[in-house]
């Protein structure tokens, strides 16, 4: 969900100068536990503000980055995705004209992705507040579980007032889709497709940071 004090990737932090912003991180996964993620950083939407905001310096204090600076931390977690045992195929793309970026990689267990996001955080790509050990799978038990994520509401409750606006409208969106058919899940505000192959959650990020919604869940294939 760049540090959640700037949200996903600190990369990303002409982005989250404004409020108005979409993540969509979504995993496909194989019967046999391979699989494919991707992580949209979704701007769109306030396009014409962030043009304007890109030609400054500063906004509220803080530093403007420049598309240079944005590219080269993007490239930057690429490569540090690419060295990720388990981890292969990373690719990146850029569009600044509607200020979204994308990063999508393939894996050969789910926990190769919990690996990947723990060396983002450790070169402070990733902020503090971004959680890492995020799915965890059994193929033996049939299981796939979306792990309980921390609160954050402390570090929330030290921001002033402009940087905690920068999450009123923030949203988030999980998608897993699978191979194997869902017998069951434990966190029912997901939603299951129709041929039970995949499962979608959308919250207002804020809330995830305040935990008046769950992302965990445990699902269990047929």
């Amino acid at each position: 969900m760049k540090n959640f004090l700037r949200l996903f990737l600190s990369l990303t932090s002409l982005l989250f100068l404004t409020s108005c912003f979409d993540i969509l991180d979504k995993v496909n996964i194989k019967a046999d536990g391979t699989g494919e993620y991707t992580v949209i950083l979704n701007a769109s939407k306030s396009k014409t503000r962030l043009a304007s905001i890109s030609k400054m310096e500063t906004v509220n204090g803080k530093k403007v980055p420049k598309k240079a600076e944005i590219e080269n931390k993007i490239n930057e977690a690429a490569k540090i995705f690419k060295a990720t045992p388990g981890i292969s195929n990373v690719k990146t793309s850029m569009d600044f004209d509607n200020y979204i970026i994308k990063l999508s990689c393939n894996f050969k267990k789910i926990e190769n992705i919990n690996a990947g996001l723990e060396k983002l955080k450790a070169q402070n790509i990733l902020g503090k507040m971004i959680p890492t050990q995020i799915y965890s799978q059994n193929l033996e038990k049939k299981t796939l579980t979306r792990n309980k994520v921390n609160t954050f509401k402390a570090d929330y409750d030290k921001m002033n007032k402009t940087d905690k606006e920068v999450f009123n409208d923030a949203k988030y969106t999980s998608i897993m889709q699978f191979e194997n058919m869902v017998k069951s899940q434990s966190n029912n505000t997901y939603m299951l497709s129709p041929n039970k192959k995949a499962l979608k959650l959308e919250a207002d990020i804020l809330d995830l940071i305040l935990q008046k919604r769950q992302i965990q869940n445990t699902i269990l294939f047929q």
